[in-house]
Protein backbone atom coordinates (compact mmCIF):
# COMPACT_ATOMS: atom_id res chain seq x y z
CA UNK A 1 0.00 0.00 0.00
CA UNK A 2 1.64 3.45 -1.07
CA UNK A 3 2.06 6.11 1.91
CA UNK A 4 -0.60 8.28 -0.07
CA UNK A 5 -3.57 5.78 0.18
CA UNK A 6 -2.59 4.91 3.89
CA UNK A 7 -2.85 8.72 4.29
CA UNK A 8 -6.25 9.10 3.16
CA UNK A 9 -7.41 5.90 5.26
CA UNK A 10 -5.84 7.34 8.31
CA UNK A 11 -7.82 10.87 7.27
CA UNK A 12 -11.44 9.07 6.98
CA UNK A 13 -10.50 7.18 10.28
CA UNK A 14 -9.83 10.54 12.22
CA UNK A 15 -12.23 12.60 10.33
CA UNK A 16 -15.86 11.11 9.73
CA UNK A 17 -15.33 7.37 10.74
CA UNK A 18 -14.42 8.86 14.28
CA UNK A 19 -17.64 11.05 14.23
CA UNK A 20 -20.04 8.17 12.89
CA UNK A 21 -18.53 5.15 15.21
CA UNK A 22 -18.69 8.35 18.09
CA UNK A 23 -22.39 9.02 17.46
CA UNK A 24 -23.44 5.31 17.13
CA UNK A 25 -21.33 4.93 20.67
CA UNK A 26 -23.31 7.40 21.51
CA UNK A 27 -26.80 5.83 20.83
CA UNK A 28 -25.65 2.55 22.20
CA UNK A 29 -24.35 3.84 25.42
CA UNK A 30 -28.05 4.77 26.12
CA UNK A 31 -28.98 0.81 26.46
CA UNK A 32 -26.42 0.09 28.53
CA UNK A 33 -25.65 2.68 31.06
CA UNK A 34 -28.10 2.32 34.41
CA UNK A 35 -30.39 4.93 34.72
CA UNK A 36 -30.54 7.49 37.74
CA UNK A 37 -32.96 8.94 40.02
CA UNK A 38 -34.91 10.19 37.47
CA UNK A 39 -34.36 7.99 35.09
CA UNK A 40 -32.40 10.37 32.58
CA UNK A 41 -28.68 10.06 33.10
CA UNK A 42 -28.50 7.12 31.13
CA UNK A 43 -29.18 9.80 28.09
CA UNK A 44 -27.70 12.61 29.39
CA UNK A 45 -23.83 10.84 30.21
CA UNK A 46 -24.16 9.93 26.26
CA UNK A 47 -24.44 13.25 25.17
CA UNK A 48 -21.42 14.42 27.12
CA UNK A 49 -19.16 11.92 26.43
CA UNK A 50 -19.65 12.22 22.50
CA UNK A 51 -16.82 14.97 22.61
CA UNK A 52 -14.42 12.62 24.78
CA UNK A 53 -15.21 9.74 22.66
CA UNK A 54 -14.40 11.36 19.62
CA UNK A 55 -11.50 13.32 20.35
CA UNK A 56 -10.29 9.54 21.67
CA UNK A 57 -10.83 7.88 18.29
CA UNK A 58 -9.59 11.24 16.42
CA UNK A 59 -6.34 11.01 18.08
CA UNK A 60 -6.09 7.15 18.02
CA UNK A 61 -6.26 7.10 14.68
CA UNK A 62 -3.71 9.84 14.20
CA UNK A 63 -1.13 9.10 16.58
CA UNK A 64 -1.44 4.89 16.59
CA UNK A 65 1.35 3.55 14.29
CA UNK A 66 -0.38 0.56 13.22
CA UNK A 67 -3.36 1.38 10.94
CA UNK A 68 -4.91 -1.93 11.23
CA UNK A 69 -5.14 -1.65 15.04
CA UNK A 70 -6.89 1.75 14.52
CA UNK A 71 -9.65 -0.17 12.34
CA UNK A 72 -9.84 -3.08 14.51
CA UNK A 73 -10.88 -0.72 17.51
CA UNK A 74 -12.94 1.85 15.47
CA UNK A 75 -14.70 -1.58 13.76
CA UNK A 76 -15.42 -3.21 17.03
CA UNK A 77 -16.57 -0.53 18.58
CA UNK A 78 -18.94 -0.38 15.67
CA UNK A 79 -20.16 -3.24 15.92
CA UNK A 80 -20.98 -3.85 19.67
CA UNK A 81 -22.74 -0.28 20.11
CA UNK A 82 -24.36 -0.91 16.41
CA UNK A 83 -25.71 -4.19 17.20
CA UNK A 84 -26.85 -2.71 20.63
CA UNK A 85 -28.77 -0.90 18.94
CA UNK A 86 -29.99 -3.31 15.96
CA UNK A 87 -31.11 -5.71 19.09
CA UNK A 88 -33.27 -3.09 20.44
CA UNK A 89 -35.19 -2.33 17.62
CA UNK A 90 -35.20 -6.25 16.58
CA UNK A 91 -37.12 -6.63 19.75
CA UNK A 92 -40.79 -7.38 19.59
CA UNK A 93 -43.00 -4.01 21.11
CA UNK A 94 -46.03 -3.90 21.97
CA UNK A 95 -48.86 -2.84 19.84
CA UNK A 96 -50.64 0.32 20.79
CA UNK A 97 -53.99 -0.19 21.92
CA UNK A 98 -56.91 2.06 21.36
CA UNK A 99 -58.76 3.29 24.23
CA UNK A 100 -62.55 2.73 23.93
CA UNK A 101 -64.87 4.75 25.77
Amino acid sequence: MSPTSRRWIRIAFAGPGAVIVALVMMAGMALWLPGGAAGIDNLILPLVLVPLVWAGLFFHACLDRRLGRVAIVAGGLFLIHGGLIAQKFAQAQPAATESHR
